[in-house]
């Protein structure tokens, strides 16, 4: 009979407790309701401003950025490449659609794109400017330039940062395509800087996973040369 009085007043504290609890909640909503609704205000307009700038001005941004692209991807792919960087005087060049449309998609592809045509032309410097300045989320582009940072630091004579990116490229995304082609050039510049070792395992990991890839088709005779090497 005692234990079961005990429980009853427990009960009826957590019970007053609770009762005291919601009176101070309401007290404060009460006391606080005009902060409240402004918070609860801007909050909305952050949300529809979002969704008006990213609907009413982001999207039609990136669809003239894109109508801007054509003309200079097909100046890239037949190698004019002044005209593709800067445009023919109809048309927006690379660098000049990175510039006025940055924040869409297209104009942050166009950085990728005058950075490759800059690596073309041999003006290292600004390639690296250009595809440092490009992010991308997709497996294959974002591999292909992390793996053309990798090829201008190269040509600058970087052979270490070469290597870093080279691999970076490799595994950033693992794939059939960019992982052997980019563990293939590791392998190429360990080889130019006598890590052997480090070679052949770059050589037999594209071997043995990944065996139907176009690199893989002669690597035995990679791996032979760099064992060769190391043996000497």
């Amino acid at each position: 009979m005692v234990k079961k009085k005990h429980e009853d007043l427990k009960a009826e504290q957590r019970l007053e407790n609770l009762e005291a609890g919601l009176s101070r909640t309401e007290s404060f909503i009460v006391e606080n309701q005009n902060i409240i609704s402004i918070v609860v205000g801007v909050v909305v307009v952050i949300i529809l401003a979002f969704f008006g700038f990213q609907k009413y001005y982001l999207e039609p941004q990136n669809i003239e950025a894109q109508d801007q692209m054509y003309n200079a991807q097909r100046y890239f792919e037949s190698d004019s490449l002044d005209k593709a960087l800067y445009g023919d005087g109809n048309s927006l060049g690379f660098i000049d659609i990175a510039s006025d449309y940055g924040i869409t998609k297209a104009g942050n592809l166009a950085n990728y794109y005058a950075g490759l045509a800059f690596l073309k032309k041999g003006n290292f410097d600004q390639a690296l400017d250009y595809l440092k300045s490009f992010e991308s989320s997709d497996h294959v582009v974002g591999s292909m330039a992390k793996g053309a940072i990798g090829d201008v630091y190269l040509e600058k004579g970087d052979r270490s940062s070469a290597v870093s990116y080279y691999l970076e490229a490799a595994h950033r995304d693992a794939n059939d395509f960019s992982t052997p082609l980019f563990l293939m050039k590791a392998g190429n510049v360990y080889e130019l800087d006598k890590q052997y070792s480090k070679a052949i395992d770059a050589y037999t990991k594209i071997k043995v996973d990944y065996p139907k890839s176009d690199e893989a088709r002669n690597i035995d005779k990679y791996i032979a040369r760099a064992q060769g090497f190391a043996n000497n």
